[in-house]
């Protein structure tokens, strides 16, 4: 693949590939990367970024779909970002697949986190992958990955599987692209370090048939707090008031 021309603008390479890693990674508005570097001192209009993405994102987003991308990368995401930005006492929340994601960052760098989350999530133990955990042992998905996603990503669940409010339910499914598959597969790699953070807790929605009911049992022996919520796996989207409330109280 042909290296990207940056000639011509005002911000070096480095900060232009950040300004787009963002927007597309973390589904966040260009106002919302505006504020991001504004944070790091850097004055680039959300317009800069809208162009920014306009003329490099399609490529970069390419070089971000490839077959290489896994856990690892998923991981390194969040723990560049929280080096990046310099992130401490911390309030890290996975969610679903995230709870994979956000126990191994903690796993690596339990001192900036001030209180660690799993909202209806994965939580692997050491050597163990997410499709361990599922019944099938994740073999529908990798039929639906053969099927659809030339054997290596696996399509999106739809928004009524997880039992996400109808007001936003069309939205969701826009939003949802492939999943590299192997993201699922990859064991765990935990020292243990993330389960010694003081203060760790488990919200569970209980308003769909879901595998997270194991998770939440866990961390009752863990006696890490507990927390439920009546409603779909997108807590976030279904009762965002009274999930903010909670983390609030309880991080």
């Amino acid at each position: 693949m042909a290296p990207l021309c940056y000639r011509r603008h005002r911000f070096p390479p480095e900060i232009i590939q950040h300004a787009i890693w963002l927007y597309l990674r973390f589904t966040l508005s260009y106002r919302d990367v505006e504020e991001l570097l504004a944070e790091r001192g850097l004055d680039i209009s959300y317009e800069t970024v809208r162009r920014w993405v306009l003329k490099f994102g399609p490529a970069i987003a390419r070089r971000l779909r490839r077959r290489d991308v896994g856990l690892d990368t998923h991981i390194a995401d969040v723990a560049n970002l929280m080096i990046w930005e310099n992130l401490r006492d911390v309030v890290l929340v996975g969610h679903s697949y995230g709870g994979v994601v956000v126990r191994h960052v903690a796993d690596r760098m339990p001192d900036r986190i001030r209180s660690l989350v799993y909202l209806d999530a994965f939580v692997p133990e050491n050597g163990k992958a997410l499709f361990d955990y599922l019944p099938d042992k994740g073999e529908s998905d990798r039929k639906l990955a053969v099927a659809h996603g030339d054997g290596w990503k696996t399509p999106p669940r739809t928004a009524s599987f997880f039992g996400v409010n109808a007001a936003d339910a069309d939205w969701v499914d826009r939003q949802c692209t492939m999943h590299p598959l192997s993201s699922f597969e990859a064991p765990g790699q935990i020292s243990g370090a993330c389960d010694d953070i003081a203060n760790i807790g488990y919200i569970l929605a209980t308003g769909f048939d879901s595998p997270f009911g194991q998770f939440y049992a866990k961390a009752g022996e863990r006696r890490w707090w507990r927390e439920e919520l009546a409603c779909g796996h997108d807590v976030m989207l279904d009762m965002p008031n009274e999930l903010t409330a909670l983390l609030l109280q309880r991080a």
